[in-house]
Order: structure tokens, then C-alpha cells, then sequence
């Protein structure tokens, strides 16, 4: 099988941009040279590579290759830039939004002295980041699943911990007698993926959701909720710990919860995706539990 780099240029670009004509401009050709090689690819591999709708997605056999292009295109841009092109090495990457906030903004100092480094960040929550690995979206991840995807490898870095904590006029509203009022209490979740208040809620008995729950879908935001005292959530200690030392949040009980966090890669032999896992490991062990 005769796989053109053109052709799975091509495919990349309608995965990347959902679309024949959105492909076509982020290639500079045009729509019906786009369509043209996606069928030459179709026809090489005998099978059908994209879905036509709105936006087009590949077919499973359409992720693979998508894999393919997307490792293909990193070895050929880091090619190019060893030989002084233009082209900068592209390096998309998934991160939890948490991580993002807390520690992985070191990540992100130290590519700020690399030369020829464009990053992609998508911000995914941590048990489903392995996701964007096995459709070919990313080279690499922050993820909460420990089992490598196939054409991957995998190490732990560390825990994040959270603590159930509340503004200290929050906490003191809805105490009754020695512990928090947990069935009653407003409380604050970052999005549907989100489980760690229900997972705290299950430890003390509380099957079903508080009659209030807000949604705050940035981490920023999010911390900032719990701190006005919009309602209690699980924080990450190392955001946490000066606003309790300094008495601005209350922890509602000593439990915490502990996400273990794995960094999952590619394998390919690429020296920036080895120099961004370096950076990635030390910056872990700085901050994670």
C-alpha cells in the first residue's frame, strides 16, 4: 500500500478543520485538489477514510491514519527546522484544566525558550484525555489512565489532591452540630464529566446531588465560586493551601481525594516530544503529591 504524505496531509486537515473547503485553506490548494486526494488515498487503502457531513470526521480506519500523518508530520517538521526551514514543529498536546492552572504553566515557561515550537493545547478533563491520544488528536497527554493506548507509553507522574473546602462564612451557614450538612449544601462542579464532589458526597453518605449545584466550567472560575462562597467543591491543595493558611477558605473535613495523573506519549523518536516529556516530569514532581 503507496501512502502519499500529501494525501494524508490532506486527511489531517479535514480532521483538523471538519471540512473539504476549510482543509483546502489551511493547505493553500484547492477544495477539489483536497477531494481528489482523499479519494486517492480512499482508493489506495480500499477503504472509506472520511465521513461526509457537518463537520466531517474520520471513520475508524480514517484515525488511524490519521495517527500516521499527524507522527509523520512532527518527524518531518523537526526535519525541517534541524535544517534551518521555516516551519515550526507543531506539538498538540492534551491537559486537564486543573493541571493547566496549578502546574503545567511551568510546562509551558520552559517551551517559552525553545525555538521553532508551536504548541496546541486542548483542555480535556483527565479520565477522558486518552481519547484524544487514541483518535490521533494529540502526541501526548496528562491522563488518569495508567493502561498505555496502543502506540503509546505511559509513566506516572504524581497525585493532584483535593480538598473539599468553602468560604469560612459558607461553611459555618450550613454546619450542623460537628459536620457540614452535606445533603443540603450548595455545591459547586466544574462541568458533566466532573465527579469528584459526588465522589466526596458517596463517602458520607449522599447518593443523590444537592438540591443546589452550580456549573463553573473554568478552573479559575471555578476556585473563585468556592471562594465567594457561591458553594463548597474540591480544590487542588497546592491552589488551596495559602487561601486556608491565610483563613480565607475553610476545609470541611480532613478527607481528600487523590487523582493519580500519568503522562502518555507517543512513541516515536522524536527529540522534542522527549524534551517536552523532561519538562513535563520535573514540573509534575514539584507540585503533584
Amino acid at each position: 500500500m503507496d501512502l502519499n504524505p500529501g494525501q494524508l496531509e490532506a486527511l489531517v486537515a479535514i480532521a483538523d478543520h471538519g471540512s473539504f473547503d476549510a482543509a483546502a485553506r489551511r493547505l493553500h490548494i484547492t477544495p477539489s485538489a483536497v477531494s481528489q486526494r482523499i479519494r486517492a488515498l480512499e482508493g489506495a487503502t480500499g477503504q472509506v477514510l472520511i465521513s461526509r457531513g457537518t463537520p466531517c470526521r474520520p471513520t475508524p480506519h480514517g484515525e488511524w491514519l490519521v495517527r500516521l500523518g499527524r507522527q509523520t508530520r512532527l518527524l518531518y517538521d523537526e526535519a525541517s527546522h534541524a535544517l534551518a526551514e521555516a516551519s515550526a514543529v507543531e506539538l498538540p498536546v492534551a491537559v486537564n484544566a486543573d493541571s493547566l492552572t496549578v502546574w503545567f504553566h511551568e510546562v509551558l515557561a520552559e517551551i517559552a525558550r525553545w525555538d521553532g515550537i508551536a504548541i496546541r493545547l486542548h483542555v480535556e478533563d483527565e479520565m477522558h484525555s486518552a481519547e484524544l491520544l487514541r483518535s490521533g488528536e494529540v502526541l501526548a497527554a496528562v491522563t488518569s489512565d495508567p493502561a498505555p493506548v496502543q502506540g503509546c507509553s505511559a509513566r506516572r507522574l504524581g497525585a493532584l489532591r483535593y480538598l473539599p473546602a468553602a468560604a469560612p462564612w459558607f461553611a459555618d451557614r450550613w454546619r450542623r452540630g460537628d459536620s457540614p450538612d452535606w445533603a443540603a449544601m450548595p455545591v459547586v462542579i466544574f462541568g458533566a464529566k466532573d465527579d469528584l464532589q459526588y465522589r466526596l458526597l458517596r463517602r458520607h453518605g449522599v447518593g443523590e446531588p444537592p438540591p443546589v449545584v452550580h456549573q463553573v466550567p473554568a478552573s479559575a472560575d471555578f476556585y473563585q465560586a468556592v471562594l465567594v462562597g457561591l458553594g463548597w467543591g474540591m480544590l487542588p491543595q497546592p491552589q488551596a493551601d495559602p487561601d486556608l493558611a491565610a483563613g480565607r477558605l475553610a476545609l470541611l473535613t480532613p478527607d481528600v481525594i487523590d487523582v493519580p495523573l500519568y503522562w502518555q506519549r507517543w512513541r516515536l523518536d522524536s527529540p522534542r516530544l522527549t524534551a517536552l516529556t523532561n519538562a513535563v516530569q520535573t514540573a509534575a514532581e514539584r507540585h503533584l503529591t
